[in-house]
């Protein structure tokens, strides 16, 4: 009942709002004289595809005409692989126009008209319209035989055709393997960003909301899912069945989305009453519970924190067996790689579980972020995606607190930290028009930093302050669009809009003029703080210089791989000023103290004498700080003496700043080697781990040059200084979250460099699975490992092989593939890429990831690259321009380059795409990540050859 009573205030809520949009303004930049300009300057409009005048010119799509509401009809045949569809669009024209313009691409439109609503009223017939199209920009014109009038709505219906996709966009085809070995088609939509144009023509733009009523068209052996739940089945001829489906909430294009397939599903009930389920193809059904469990408590924990219902009456996750990225976040119809959605205890490991875990904490977290409250334009995707990522730490950390997922966080802004510091990096807010500028936003900057800085924000304003102002700002623009300023403004309003006055000054206690001042203060200093932190691109350096009780700190733009002696630097430096919330803590209380640094330069006062001085508490500040001075000695000294007197997260950030000030050139690599010398006696896991991180890293970097001597001596050195670790690793699934990744990553590095007692180990389990045929269940903790040890004989390799095509599990088979990546034999690393090409057994999904895996070993990384500027064309046709995929190509195959001899080659592969139209800012990147390479290397070596000679 009381589930009942809030779904009737919710659609109570819902028809008010409805019938009020109309008068909400969506300001427009076209009007008539549009249509003016248009018959005046004809030569500034392009072409369509008929040689007719296209009457619009801009990659934006016009005001003149908003979408309402859409009535759309799909039938795919998944035997002919396509799909007859049809649609009504009710509109509103809100300035008289001769013309509509709607995105399309790859439709074939069949038919189209348009009815006003006095044809509507007299049931007269549409008229039909003529309908120009230009590719170049995915544009259809419908043009009108007489002028739509301004204030009137109108119906325009279409009837269209098309292919189901070939590839990961759009309404597309996907298969899947039977345990029989039957190959079963399915058919399911991706649409984000700008690819619902390629499934029905539409406005294909997030300010365009409006609602959908959905009807599929389908055989009696599949099932078809939508946003909404389903109301009714009809029974047609030759026994097909037409699902109708609920109309959705208002919403943007690019979360309609809709599957026909034949899966099984689990359910639960959440505690508001949302029926959540969980989908997968039926051989791996009993993968799928874990993921019911966890949606169910992200679920009620979102409804409770930010204290606004679900707005839907269900809840569907479907593990879509061919997917591009990890997950997208549909109204309602939540789809997911299946790695990203299923858990399989036998093969699954505890970063498996927590990957999982991320995953659906991200796209339910958008089920407010994003599709409650849209960004305006892709410009401030961060909004929703820079948040879905910040809300994974605090959810996570909530229900499920055996995940410890705090350091992962961190570990997350450090690696944020690596791309934001090029000069190649981008604003947080950045500009983006094109279908592949809007593709290329999401990145690292958008999610990772994005949430980085959101955290820096909470711990700035008090978390209380926080959730405070995020519930106002989802509340007060639900089913709206919203942009950064928006933010900030609910951020710095106690208020809530109940509270308010029209003027916007929160009235609701008796210390009105207090509250109203610091109301004033708080609303300039969040905007203005955070507009450092949004538009403009890159990360601070802190620089700390303390005399006596005199603290002296200055701001710099830091640069990975720019010296200051650099002749670049000075100009690379110029207008970057951040409003930096630093926090710091002594050695003489256990305070944390806060100041908002401004200015270039700034001069703090001591209250008392202090022996050393910790900035950035806890990490949760997105800067780099380095201690001038005496300053690195005292905090080496410190570690080395007693570490605990630093908190757990303070020394992981000293690891990580002190050998990113090395890639600066602000600190020697020998100082930043010995800070890590205190590690034997580190009982923080997040902390040994970070420090074996870079000592790995080193490693491989050495090994890819061929540098023999240094190779040879960091291996001594790792598995000796490492030993008492390692010896205490058992093979067996046991311990904490952290002891158990620490068990993974301590056997996988010490089986790489070939230590004897490992390797025993790893082939004693790989012959006893292969004895068992695969029926052993090897610890998950260990399981990559033991693969990996077995993929080195042909025997084990071809075996793994086998397996790999047998397995249905996304995680073994992960492991498996990677495992295989790792063989020393050339013409067997090239039998995955025809693989991977092929598409077959190794699914064209996972390419990306597999000439990544190629790259990293030395056997295997001039292959991978010589392989992508072979066949670049045909990579093109199956992953688009600017996708996740094509960048993760190029840079998982480039940016572990060192020399100039592979710079250059690079460069000019990248000049002969330029020259045939693909440009995409990963190209920079990637240069400028080869150049700080080399620089690394020129200026580093010698100091890690003495060091080690030293150390060891």
């Amino acid at each position: 009942m009381a589930n009942s009573c809030r779904k009737l205030i919710f659609n109570i809520y819902i028809g008010f709002y409805c019938s009020a949009v109309i008068q909400i303004c969506i300001c427009s930049q076209f009007t008539s004289s549009s249509i003016v300009q248009f018959n005046k300057d004809r030569g500034a409009f392009p072409v369509a595809t008929n040689g007719e005048l296209f009457p619009w010119h801009e990659l934006r799509l016009p005001t003149m005409v908003i979408p309402l509401h859409y009535d759309l009809f799909v039938h795919p045949n998944l035997t002919s692989l396509d799909f007859v569809a049809s649609e009504k669009i009710e509109v509103l024209v809100r300035d008289a126009t001769q013309f509509i313009i709607l995105h399309s691409k790859d439709l074939e439109i069949m038919n189209v008209t348009l009815q006003s609503e006095e044809d509507l009223r007299y049931r007269k017939p549409g008229k039909k319209l003529t309908v120009l199209s230009y590719p170049a920009h995915e544009q259809i014109a419908l043009l009108v035989p007489e002028k739509l009038m301004a204030d009137l709505r109108y119906s325009v219906a279409i009837d269209f055709q098309a292919k189901l996709a070939d590839g990961f966009e759009g309404f597309y085809k996907s298969t899947y393997r039977t345990l029989g070995g039957e190959t079963r088609t399915i058919a399911v939509t991706d649409f984000e960003p700008t690819q619902a144009r390629m499934a029905f023509p539409c406005f294909d733009e997030p300010l365009f909301k409006a609602n959908f009523s959905i009807k599929i068209r389908r055989e009696s052996r599949h099932i078809a899912l939508s946003n909404m739940p389903k109301v009714k089945t009809i029974e047609l001829e030759g026994g097909l069945l037409e699902d109708h489906f609920e109309t959705t909430v208002k919403m943007s294009t690019y979360l309609v989305a809709y599957i026909v397939c034949d899966f099984n599903s689990v359910s639960g009930i959440a505690s508001s009453g949302v029926k959540v389920s969980i989908h997968a193809a039926p051989d791996k059904w009993s993968q799928t519970h874990y993921a019911l469990e966890a949606s169910l408590k992200l679920l009620d924990f979102y409804e409770n924190y930010f204290d606004i219902h679900y707005p839907l009456a269900k809840l569907d996750l479907v593990a879509i067996p061919d997917f591009e990225s990890g997950a997208m976040e549909n109204w309602g119809l939540v789809t997911y790689r299946e790695t990203s959605l299923l858990f399989d205890p036998k093969t699954s490991s505890t970063s498996d579980k927590l990957w999982v875990t991320k995953v659906i904490a991200h796209e339910l977290a958008h089920q407010w972020f994003g599709n409650l409250v849209t960004m305006e334009w892709w410009n401030d995707i961060w909004l929703k995606e820079g948040f879905a990522t910040y809300m994974e730490h605090i959810s996570i950390n909530v229900t499920y607190p055996e995940l410890q997922f705090d350091d992962d966080f961190l570990n997350m802004c450090f690696e944020v930290i690596k791309r934001d510091s090029l000069n190649s990096s981008h604003p947080i807010s950045n500009q983006a028009e094109t279908s592949t500028q809007i593709k290329e936003m999401f990145d690292a900057v958008s999610y990772e930093k994005g949430a980085c800085i959101l955290n820096m924000l909470k711990d700035f304003l008090s978390e209380e302050k926080f959730k405070k102002g995020i519930i106002h700002y989802l509340k007060k623009f639900s089913y709206r669009n919203a942009k950064h300023d928006d933010l900030w403004s609910s951020l710095s309003n106690d208020c809530l809009e109940s509270d308010s006055t029209s003027g916007g000054f929160c009235y609701s206690d008796s210390k009105r003029t207090s509250n109203t001042l610091a109301f004033l203060r708080e609303n300039v200093e969040v905007k203005q703080m955070m507009a450092t932190w949004t538009l403009q691109k890159g990360i601070p350096l802190v620089v700390v210089n303390r005399e006596g009780r005199s603290l002296r700190l200055q701001q710099e733009r830091f640069l990975n791989g720019v010296f200051k002696e650099d002749p670049e630097w000075g100009a690379l430096q110029e207008r970057y000023l951040w409003h930096i919330p630093v926090t710091y803590s002594t050695s003489s209380s256990n305070a944390i103290h806060r100041h908002i640094l401004k200015s270039k330069t700034d001069t703090l006062d001591l209250p008392e004498k202090t022996s050393w001085v910790k900035f950035n508490v806890d990490s949760n500040g997105y800067y780099i700080v380095h201690y001038e001075g005496h300053g690195w000695y005292q905090l080496i000294t410190l570690l080395n003496q007693n570490h605990t007197l630093l908190r757990p997260k303070d020394r992981i950030s000293l690891i990580h700043d002190a050998f990113q000030l090395v890639s600066a050139g602000r600190l020697t690599l020998d100082k930043a080697l010995d800070l890590t010398r205190y590690l034997q006696h580190e009982t923080s896991i997040p902390a040994l781990l970070k420090g074996l991180e870079y000592l790995e890293l080193f490693y491989h970097i050495m090994e890819r040059r061929n540098v023999s001597d240094v190779t040879e001596n960091l291996k001594h050195y790792l598995l000796q200084y490492f030993k008492p670790a390692i010896d205490k690793q058992s093979w067996r699934d046991e311990g904490s979250v952290w002891d158990r990744r620490l068990r993974s990553a301590l056997l996988k590095l010490t089986c790489y460099l070939n230590h004897a007692p490992c390797i025993q180990k790893a082939t004693e389990l790989f012959s006893q699975w292969m004895e068992s045929n695969g029926k052993l269940n090897i610890p998950t903790d260990v399981l990559k490992i033991v693969y990996s040890v077995g993929a080195q004989t042909t025997a084990g390799w071809n075996y793994l092989l086998e397996q790999y095509e047998l397995s249905l599990s996304g995680a073994e088979k992960n492991k498996i593939l990677y495992a295989l990546s790792t063989s020393k034999h050339q013409e067997k690393l090239m039998k995955l890429i025809e693989l991977g090409m092929e598409g077959k057994v190794i699914k064209t999904q996972d390419l990306a990831a597999l000439l990544h895996a190629i790259a990293r070993n030395p056997k295997g990384q001039q292959l991978a690259w010589n392989f992508v500027k072979e066949n670049w064309i045909h990579l093109l046709k199956k992953f688009e321009l600017g996708s996740f995929p094509i960048r993760m190509i190029i840079s998982g195959t480039t940016s572990h380059f060192s020399s100039k001899d592979e710079l250059q080659e690079v460069k000019l592969f990248f000049e002969s795409l330029k020259a045939q139209g693909s440009h995409l800012e990963i190209f920079q990147i990637v240069l400028e990540t080869i150049s700080k390479n080399i620089k690394w290397l020129e200026k580093n070596l010698p100091t890690l050859r003495n060091w080690l000679l030293i150390s060891i």
